[in-house]
């Protein structure tokens, strides 16, 4: 049995929130949403209440195990055509689409339904103990205070895109509110130490607070945000608002070494990281050793094998049949296994181009024993905030294939695939790990870094989170910078592609909690500003 309580995040104030939260009798479902809420304030283009994600809680004592999937659906207005003759590219990893004019990346038709607020209010009512308007109430107030820009907040305004994206800076000028938060008097961009305050965000959250989730969905809010949308064109309506459901679910369960693997269900990333422990768990990982030029090129290869799948088959589950029974079986990640082994290659086929990272999480396990995983993000943000509202809007919209007949494809109320896979990893039925990660199509490959390092290793949270992580989501290698050349060369002498980056983290940012007899260790990636905090 837990004897403490631990909460991750990657944002200080959030943690502590949620901290707060336990310290005063509140189970790991108020400290997880309260946290969360707290994110769309301090972080207000990872995440927010018009965003989208996946939420997985484990209650042993009432017999809970059970996902809340929340991603975005494509407004009803859209059709499967639309903009299949705008297309300019596709980003390298293969996450979204760079169109003429940017019409899907920036505006208000790159916003899909949001879903986060939505899941959050069922998440407290079924299995929070709070009420809601306190569960609100630290976000008011650190609504009210404002934040002070953070060292990754302003990374991720000044160099959070590239290869055709639309430069954040210009996402955060894009409506009046943005203006006005975001830019000094002078109109530069707000710098590391200085606050930003938007108190339209916290008249917001009070009416929230007081009337309820439905007002953003079919209330006062919605129809502000319908009547923005029909004046600027967007494809978002009341209709959408007002039918928006989220998808509760049986966790996506998988096994590793011994290990019980519970992730999400497609259209979120818990397939990929269970089909690439399944190829792993066929080699002697210690036995090659960590970060190693035969570690690099195998785990490399399950990524990129992984990743061709996702492209051919899954995506939404109501849309598109997902072959789960193939691509979990034992048996055809031994064959994967066995080519990699051989020294066979994977290709995927991929456009020229990069991916933004820019999603946040939060890890809870409370003293209880009961513990919530959710990833929570605004994709690449739209730049739309509407008047009044002080929250900015998802840009999904641009993660969709602007081709019809595909797995991505756009559809009227369809979610798109992402890789979000917050994650539950069990022993003999006891929890033992307790992770996810933000990073766009990097977090699935963070994940399994990590999963190795802790389960192969026999890491910390904290040393597994911190190892230098690699990804192959298209034909070359990216590595960061402490990941030596003498390991990389041997690679590039086999035929690889490195791209090496110059920072020193990267590849997803993943945010966990370990569990081993009672104790509770924690990791906060190092390169967000994140903390792990025991109360």
């Amino acid at each position: 049995m837990v004897k403490e309580a631990m909460i991750v995040s990657a944002q200080p104030e959030a943690s502590e929130a949620g901290a707060r939260v336990l310290m005063a009798g509140g189970n790991a479902v108020d400290a997880a949403i309260t946290a969360a809420l707290v994110q769309g304030v301090v972080d207000p283009q990872m995440c927010g209440i018009a965003g989208f994600g996946n939420c997985q809680i484990y209650m042993p004592s009432k017999g809970v195990h059970t996902c809340i999937d929340f991603h975005g659906k494509t407004p009803l207005s859209a059709t499967p055509e639309m903009w299949e003759h705008l297309i300019e590219g596709e980003t390298r990893d293969g996450f979204g689409f760079v169109l003429k004019g940017n019409v899907n990346d920036l505006g208000y038709q790159a916003i899909t339904t949001p879903g986060s607020l939505k899941a959050y209010g069922e998440a407290v009512s079924q299995y929070g103990t709070w009420d809601w308007a306190d569960i609100v109430a630290p976000a008011i107030t650190q609504a009210d205070e404002g934040f002070r820009v953070r060292p990754h907040v302003y990374f991720w305004w000044t160099n959070g895109a590239d290869h055709g994206r639309v430069p954040v800076e210009k996402r955060l000028s894009f409506s009046t509110t943005g203006q006005k938060s975001y830019f000094n008097s002078s109109g530069r961009l707000k710098k590391i130490g200085e606050k930003v305050h938007i108190p339209e965000m916290a008249n917001t959250l009070r009416k929230i607070a007081k009337q309820g989730v439905e007002t953003f969905y079919t209330g006062e809010i919605a129809e502000q945000i319908a009547s923005d949308m029909k004046k600027n064109g967007g494809l978002l309506s009341y209709e959408d608002l007002a039918n928006y459901s989220t998808t509760v679910t049986e966790p996506l369960i998988g096994a590793y070494r011994g290990y019980n693997i519970a992730s999400n269900q497609p259209p979120g990333g818990g397939v990929m990281l269970i089909e690439m422990l399944n190829i792993l768990e066929n080699f002697d990982l210690k036995g090659i050793g960590h970060n190693t030029s035969e570690y690099i090129r195998v785990v490399a290869e399950a990524m990129k094998q992984a990743t061709a799948d996702k492209d051919r088959h899954v995506g939404d589950p109501k849309f598109v049949d997902v072959p789960l029974e193939k691509l979990l079986s034992k048996d055809y990640a031994k064959s994967v296994s066995e080519k990699i082994r051989n020294g066979e290659k994977v290709a995927v086929e991929r456009y020229e181009a990069d991916e933004p990272k820019q999603t946040t999480h939060v890890a809870v396990v409370d003293y209880d024993g009961n513990c919530v995983t959710m990833t929570h993000s605004l994709g690449m943000p739209s730049g739309v905030i509407t008047d009044n509202l002080g929250f900015m809007y998802n840009g999904c919209m641009a993660v969709f294939d602007p081709r019809p007949n595909r797995a991505g494809s756009i559809a009227p109320g369809k979610s798109r695939f992402t890789s979000l896979a917050p994650t539950i990893i069990s022993k003999e039925g006891e929890p033992f790990i307790v992770l996810g990660a933000p990073g766009g199509t990097q977090i699935a490959m963070g994940i399994l870094q990590t999963v190795a390092n802790v389960i192969d290793f026999d890491m910390t949270m904290l040393e597994a989170v911190s190892a230098p992580r690699f990804s192959a989501t298209s034909n070359l290698i990216d590595v960061m910078n402490r990941i030596p050349s003498y390991v990389t060369n041997n690679l590039e002498g086999q035929g690889y592609e490195i791209a090496r980056s110059a920072l020193s983290f990267g590849i997803a940012a993943v945010h966990g909690i370990r569990i081993r007899d009672g104790k509770l260790d924690g990791g906060a990636d190092p390169g967000h500003d994140g903390v792990a905090l025991r109360v």
